[in-house]
């Protein structure tokens, strides 16, 4: 019969890989939800940003913050400063969207099609 090499022991065995490959990324999911990543714009030195954003590996935000330097850089009645500091703002989400993906890579990359199946598909 041509298609399917194995017979049941293969199919059971790609069953079985395919149940790891599912709770390895149930685990990978969990942990990009509860790491944080940090986006930084403003200032050339850690310690030293002018905007902070807050969010998990998965993207959401948890916070904002402003830094000590921000209140001398924005006057919110300047129409002008408040678009620097919308800018601000999002170069800070777009710096940690930059690193959640690249941690959502290190985490979900080796599981990629779901890792094969270690050539079983």
């Amino acid at each position: 019969m041509a298609g399917f090499k194995g017979g049941a022991g293969g199919m059971q065995n790609m069953m079985k890989q395919a149940q790891k490959i599912q709770e390895q990324m149930t685990k990978a999911e969990a942990e990009l939800e509860e790491m944080e990543v940090l986006g930084f714009s403003g200032g050339g030195e850690e310690g030293d940003e002018t905007v902070v954003v807050y969010m998990n590996g998965k993207k959401v935000i948890n916070g904002i913050e402003f830094g000590s330097k921000i209140s001398e850089m924005v006057d919110l009645t300047d129409e002008d400063d408040v678009e620097m500091l919308e800018d601000l703002i999002m170069a800070a989400i777009n710096d940690g969207y930059k690193k959640a993906d690249e941690a959502y890579q290190q985490k979900m990359g080796p599981l990629g099609n779901f890792g094969a199946l270690n050539g079983l598909i």
